[in-house]
């Protein structure tokens, strides 16, 4: 029994006439009423009652016909839900992010507007540091992350800038240096740093690094965190001063003020990483929407 069988069955059974039918099926007659009588063959009942003024279901053809409707149906909804799910309007998608992500404008778009336009993807978000969540990609537990570079290449990993936000300093608020709006980085020279570790802050730890160096000095690290956050929450604890995102001014943390660089284009980049092999349209779908929505903003 295959699916024409139970279209053929449901326009006789709804036209109660196998030529009125056919003419609405588009084939002959003749072929019409072998395959009809086929199917009866093959359940082993009829299903109509025929004569030479009328055609009428059985009883077997009516419980027939309410089973055949709605199996055409489910049919006809499977089929849907394939063509959607292969335009990436339907499905899943694991979305990995750095803590300092959902702080900046950009990205808070972009998700939005993923939700918005794909609202029947079933969309998660995970935190973590920029190592982790590229190895979580590689092992099939997310689809695609919005990162700091890598410190080095990922194999099986692909990768696209999204855009630079610059980089400012993060001082306790009672700290000498906090009544200037803007300061030289070589103005903490001689301070203790709250930084990443560089295995955890990937490419942005060098980032700073070699800003600091450009200044004439290597930073004093005395205390390690592994999220930007948790630094904004140690410089505000008094434990030292930091260099972080511009987007980190987001953060209303008591006891923190952040100024900008004076002599220093140092940036921190934002890119997203994904597997080479996935050919998925919902990744496909995120990435084009975050390249449009980086270029259109200027940040890309």
């Amino acid at each position: 029994m295959e699916l024409r069988h139970l279209r053929y069955f449901v326009a006789v059974a709804e036209a109660l006439h196998f030529r009125r039918a056919a003419e609405k099926l588009g084939i002959q007659q003749p072929p019409l009423s072998m395959q009809i009588r086929q199917l009866e063959a093959e359940i082993g009942s009829p299903l109509f009652r025929r004569s030479q003024r009328r055609v009428e279901l059985t009883d077997a053809g009516r419980s027939f016909l309410e089973d055949a409707r709605a199996i055409l149906a489910q049919a006809q909804a499977a089929a849907g839900r394939a063509r959607r799910a292969a335009q990436g309007e339907l499905g899943r998608l694991r979305v990995g992010m750095i803590n300092s992500a959902p702080f900046h404008p950009v990205i808070l778009r972009i998700l939005r507007e993923y939700r918005e336009r794909h609202p029947a993807v079933s969309m998660t978000l995970e935190e973590s540091s920029t190592p982790e969540l590229a190895e979580r990609i590689r092992a099939q537990a997310l689809d695609l992350a919005f990162v700091r570079p890598l410190l080095d290449e990922a194999p099986g990993l692909a990768s696209e800038h999204l855009f630079d936000e610059p980089l400012v300093l993060a001082l306790p608020q009672h700290h000498p240096l906090a009544r200037r709006k803007r300061l030289p980085l070589a103005a903490l020279s001689l301070e203790p740093f709250v930084l990443f570790s560089r295995p955890v802050g990937s490419g942005l730890y060098d980032q700073i690094v070699s800003a600091c160096h450009r200044a004439g000095f290597s930073p004093r690290v005395t205390q390690e965190a592994s999220q930007v956050t948790s630094i904004v929450n140690l410089v505000a604890a008094g434990l030292g001063v930091s260099v972080v995102p511009s987007s980190m001014r987001k953060i209303h943390s008591e006891g923190i003020v952040f100024r900008a660089l004076e002599d220093d284009h140092a940036a921190a980049q934002m890119s997203m990483v994904w597997r080479r092999s996935d050919s998925s349209a919902t990744v496909r779908n995120l990435r084009a929407l975050a390249i449009t929505i980086s270029r259109a903003s200027g940040h890309g």
